[in-house]
């Protein structure tokens, strides 16, 4: 059986309920459970501070972890990245004062740096020759440059809002982030099965998401032109009618594009298009 460390609470952790969820996973989660298990799959769910999810699944407390990159790569610790989740994408930013006279890399020379990720922004400063002072503190990194704690901050950014809130700007990107699924470097070959297998469902559910499984009657002399506005996964299935002049056309389209595609499948002739969710792609 795995035991898989998820974030207790917090912004990933009902994205990681929802995910384990559409996989087929259960679980009842008390407000002040450590570990559930659950139905639907052989796994225990360990509840756990992010920050302490990659060092868990590092001694192998746990033998995987959904967590954010963030925090992968601020401990620093010996785990398999596995695979990307697609949810809780953020970013880990240098941001300075509005009016400050921001040109280059080199204005941080000198400077405090207010972060909760010392770890992350020293190898950063360090690949690029800054001498700064890195100042950590936990909770509300953005207000520290108005309170005369620091010059600057590095934090998660996702939307900016709270930087422009606190008259801050955000200068440079230095790590894109979401939710991963992390592994124990020396899983068992029994529990690398048992991952495999949960793999598969995450992959199906991630690959679905966006995707939308489009079926349409066409006239029969439309059929060239609609095969080439819808590519689908390999290609779309065509099936005969009882009218001898049409036919059913059915493909999965990504929801981008879904209303471009549609307008030119009705300036072909397409009628009845029928437009349904996806819930799994299993390949």
């Amino acid at each position: 059986m795995l035991r898989i460390a998820i974030q207790a609470k917090g912004r990933l952790n009902e994205k990681t309920m929802a995910l384990l969820a559409d996989a087929g996973i259960s679980a009842s989660v008390g407000s002040r459970s450590l570990i559930a298990h659950a139905k639907g799959f052989p796994v225990d769910l360990l509840l756990l501070r992010d920050d302490d999810i990659p060092q868990a699944v590092a001694m192998g407390t746990a033998d995987i972890g959904i967590v954010g990159l963030n925090e992968v790569e601020e401990k620093n610790v010996n785990v398999e990245q596995v695979m990307n989740l697609g949810f809780g994408g953020c970013r880990l930013s240098l941001a300075v004062p509005r009016e400050a006279n921001y040109k280059d890399l080199k204005w941080f020379e000198g400077k405090r740096i207010a972060t909760s990720y010392p770890g992350i922004l020293s190898r950063f400063l360090s690949q690029n020759s800054i001498n700064a002072e890195i100042h950590t503190i936990t909770g509300s990194v953005e207000i520290a440059p108005a309170i005369g704690m620091a010059d600057s901050i590095f934090d998660i950014v996702s939307s900016g809002g709270t930087l422009v809130q606190n008259g801050l700007i955000e200068v440079l990107s230095v790590l894109e982030s979401q939710a991963v699924l992390i592994a124990t470097p020396n899983i068992s070959p029994e529990k690398r099965e048992e991952l495999d297998k949960l793999c598969f469902r995450f992959r199906s559910i991630i690959e679905s998401r966006g995707m939308k499984y489009v079926l349409m009657n066409l006239p029969k002399t439309s059929l060239e032109e609609a095969l080439n506005i819808l590519p689908g996964m390999k290609s779309p299935t065509v099936l005969h009618l009882a009218d001898p002049n049409w036919l059913s056309l059915h493909a999965v389209i990504p929801e981008s594009q879904l209303w471009e595609k549609i307008e030119e499948l009705k300036g072909i002739g397409a009628e009845d298009i029928l437009v349904l969710m996806l819930e799994n792609i299993v390949k």
